[in-house]
């Protein structure tokens, strides 16, 4: 089974209060779903139409791991934590 990528790009981050709670419940829920953080940074580089923002990438075991994860009730907990205290995307990709 291919491993799965989830890639989170920032455009901002407005409330750092409401994202610091995000934090605070975001990373056990991601870990326990099998989540492994390979990169937490603003890019060191960007091309094209790229932006230099706080980029994420977390790998999982599998799609449906990350899947679920996403859509679970521990990181929606973190979801609404967060509220509009930052613009993202999210991105979950399989791997080659």
């Amino acid at each position: 089974m291919k491993k799965a990528y989830w890639v989170s790009c920032y455009r901002e981050i407005s409330d750092r209060a409401r994202y610091a709670r995000y934090i605070e419940l975001a990373l056990p829920a991601i870990t326990a779903g099998g989540g492994r953080f390979l990169a937490r940074d603003v890019a060191a580089f960007a091309y094209e139409e790229g932006l230099k923002d706080r980029t994420i990438i977390i790998e999982f075991p599998d799609l449906e791991s990350a899947r679920a994860t996403h859509d679970g009730e521990a990181y929606g907990a973190a979801l609404e934590a967060l509220g509009d205290g930052a613009v993202r995307d999210i991105r979950i990709v399989v791997g080659a």
